[in-house]
């Protein structure tokens, strides 16, 4: 693995991305905002689903933040990808790494499996099912903890 993860950084993009003193902090800004964006939607999405905002109906909430948790994941993604390649060695190595991936992972099954669950448009009112309300807190710590676990590496 690690013979795999030097050869990542080698490769000429990751040695570009490092040596840049503009394009490195550009491709870290893009990962911030998409975690902003991700959050910023999951999080009223979720507690939402766990009883906050009951009058509010849940279909426009739904469609509108599920789109930008959406976006804001394959934003942070794209740019997480172009982070790692820089210091793949560093990051195979690191337990907190390998936490943060299976809380991702984690987080993005449980979305997918709520999606598949409940289809593109719940007809939900007051009160969502158990299997919403538990998925939100699956939601919630999976998406809490791959952020805090992010930050954790950023600073070690």
């Amino acid at each position: 693995m690690q013979s795999w993860a030097a050869a990542i950084e080698a490769l000429p993009l990751a040695r570009s991305l490092s040596a840049s003193i503009w394009l490195y902090p550009l491709v870290n800004a893009g990962h911030v905002l998409g975690i902003a964006l991700l959050l910023g939607a999951v999080v009223p999405l979720d507690l939402r689903l766990l009883g906050a905002w009951r009058a509010q109906p849940l279909l426009p909430l739904w469609t509108v933040l599920g789109q930008t948790a959406a976006a804001g994941l394959g934003l942070a993604m794209a740019c997480g990808a172009l982070l790692f390649v820089t210091r793949a060695t560093e990051y195979l190595a690191s337990p907190l790494f390998v936490a943060k991936m299976v809380c991702l992972t984690v987080g993005i099954g449980n979305a997918a499996w709520l999606r598949l669950k409940s289809g593109d448009s719940p007809c939900w009112h007051a009160q969502p099912p158990l299997h919403a309300r538990m998925a939100a807190v699956v939601s919630l710590v999976a998406w809490l903890a791959t952020m805090v676990l992010g930050r954790w590496i950023g600073y070690r």
